[in-house]
């Protein structure tokens, strides 16, 4: 098997042949430059966000010259506050963090949804569904955190309260807290990959809810590309085409996984190349075109506003924090 790294080169014939950059290339050859050559993106360890990574090439084809991952640590800073700080331009990340950001008035934008799910809540000894954690010790790295609001809505949505129905354990960082779940100081975690392909191999627990596959998690996007909003609003062709590179890049996943795979692991993104692949074909990249991203946000800003953990109606986290006009443009474009 030939393991030749996937330059880029490579990388570009290989989404031509995959047809990605056909007509659309045409269309954005036809398009004014965009207004900076510069485009930042946050550097988070998920695998299932790989679209943001397999987009660097296709982003220097959109005409940004350089492409920069701004490190994210998962402790001392919010992926949002990266954008708001104005360290990052766009960012992919779940769903339900989104919802609590806008409604703390964060200068962001949600843009688009890319994939479905890819969290699982895992569990140990009689916690069999969700109504079961009730009174139960949950992991999570630390209050407020994305994993904490995902699971709040998930026990909202049964009419559980999230602040007095869970005791919630921090561990300050990503693996500190899924060895509070392995090491049984925990009695629930919510992993993303790798960690549940990590919590298999050494049979830790099991699963609850796995959001691919269980309703009604499964129906809506898992994570979405926000960006901060003063760069959408003065770089609108910068913005159109960086959504589009991430966008092609999130249809190689559907169409060459192998490949991608090879690529996040030839560039550093993963240490485990056979992870990656099971991942990349595990998570379904093809709702972007498919599922609502409006009815994502709405789902969860009910869940949460219902118990209080934020103050905005849904109305008003549609309104304050989203702009569907580049994907509406981009689904035509790329014959969604």
């Amino acid at each position: 098997m030939n393991r030749a790294r996937w330059n880029r080169r490579g990388f570009l014939r290989a989404a031509a042949a995959a047809g990605m950059l056909g007509l659309s290339g045409r269309v954005a050859r036809a398009e004014p430059p965009p207004e900076t050559t510069t485009i930042r993106l946050v550097h988070d360890p998920s695998i299932c966000i790989a679209p943001q990574y397999l987009a660097e090439e296709l982003l220097r084809g959109e005409g940004f010259t350089r492409v920069e991952y701004v490190p994210f640590n998962g402790v001392d800073s919010d992926p949002y506050r990266l954008l708001a700080d104005k360290r990052a331009d766009l960012n992919l990340d779940a769903a339900p963090a989104l919802v609590p950001a806008i409604d703390s008035s964060l200068p962001i934008v949600v843009l688009a949804g890319i994939h479905g799910g890819c969290y699982e809540l895992f569990a140990k000894g009689p916690v069999k569904g969700i109504k079961d954690l009730k009174g139960k010790r949950i992991a999570i790295t630390t209050v407020g955190a994305g994993e904490q609001v995902f699971i709040a809505s998930m026990m909202a949505y049964v009419g559980m309260d999230p602040r007095k129905d869970a005791i919630w354990l921090e561990g300050h960082s990503q693996p500190e807290t899924m060895s509070l779940f392995v090491d049984g100081k925990a009695d629930a975690f919510l992993g993303f990959p790798p960690q549940p392909q990590q919590l298999r191999a050494q049979r830790a627990g099991h699963v609850i809810v796995n959001t691919s596959q269980d309703r009604p998690w499964s129906q809506y996007f898992c994570c979405m590309v926000a960006g901060r909003r003063d760069f959408v609003r003065t770089n609108p062709v910068a913005t159109k085409r960086a959504l589009r590179a991430i966008l092609k890049a999130t249809d190689i996943c559907i169409r060459e996984p192998e490949r991608a795979a090879r690529y996040l692991a030839d560039k550093g993104y993963v240490s485990d190349q056979a992870v990656a692949l099971e991942v990349l074909k595990d998570v379904s990249y093809r709702p972007w075109r498919s599922f609502d991203p409006e009815a994502t946000l709405r789902f969860y800003a009910l869940r949460l506003h219902e118990v209080g953990m934020i103050k905005s109606t849904p109305q008003k986290i549609l309104e304050r924090g989203t702009d569907w006009r580049f994907l509406n443009e981009l689904k035509r474009e790329l014959k969604a």
